[in-house]
C-alpha cells in the first residue's frame, strides 16, 4: 500500500501556512504563527495527536459495534509531553483516555481499547516506536460508580 501527500507552502516568501493535499483530494491547512497572532490551521504536531485519536476511535467503536456495546456519548482527549529544551522538540509521552458513557461493559471498553492500541490502529503503531503512549478509559455508567482504568502502556520502553 502507498499513500501520498502534497505540500504547498501558500506563501513562501511570508508566513508558515502549508496546505497538504491527500492522494484522496482532501486539504488540510497547518501554521505555525507567532505568539499573539492567529494561526488558519493547526500545526503539524496537533495533526499527528488528531491523526491518533481518529485511529484509535474508529478502532474502539467499530469493536464496541461488533460486541454489541453502543455507548451514549464517545470522544477521546490526547495529550502528549514534548522536549522543549532542543529540537525537534519530539514527544516523549502520550496519554490516549478514551471516555465512554452509558451501558457499556467495563471488559468490553478494556478489551476495545486493548485491541487498538496493540493490534489494529497504524499510527498508534508508528508513534510506539518511538514515544511511550499510555492508553486507559474512563466509564460513566447510569446507577453505577465511574470507573477509570490504564489498558496497556505501549512504545519503546514497554517490551
Amino acid at each position: 500500500m502507498s499513500l501520498t501527500t502534497l505540500a504547498t507552502v501558500v506563501d513562501p516568501r511570508h508566513g508558515m501556512r502549508v496546505d497538504a493535499t491527500s492522494g484522496s483530494g482532501f486539504t488540510v491547512a497547518m501554521d505555525s504563527v507567532p505568539s499573539g497572532q492567529r494561526p488558519v490551521g493547526p500545526t503539524p504536531r496537533e495533526l499527528v495527536l488528531q491523526a491518533l485519536a481518529g485511529c484509535t476511535a474508529m478502532d474502539v467503536a467499530s469493536i464496541l459495534r461488533k460486541k454489541r456495546q453502543v455507548p451514549d456519548s464517545y470522544e477521546i482527549s490526547v495529550t502528549a509531553v514534548a522536549r522543549d529544551d532542543e529540537h525537534p522538540q519530539a514527544f516523549t509521552r502520550i496519554v490516549v483516555e478514551h471516555r465512554l458513557e452509558g451501558r457499556v461493559e467495563p471488559d468490553a471498553a478494556r478489551r476495545s481499547v486493548e485491541l487498538s492500541a496493540t493490534r489494529y490502529c497504524p499510527v498508534s503503531a508508528m508513534l510506539s516506536s518511538s514515544v511511550t503512549i499510555e492508553h486507559r478509559y474512563l466509564l460513566r455508567r447510569p446507577g453505577r460508580p465511574e470507573l477509570s482504568a490504564i489498558v496497556v502502556v505501549t512504545g519503546p520502553q514497554s517490551a
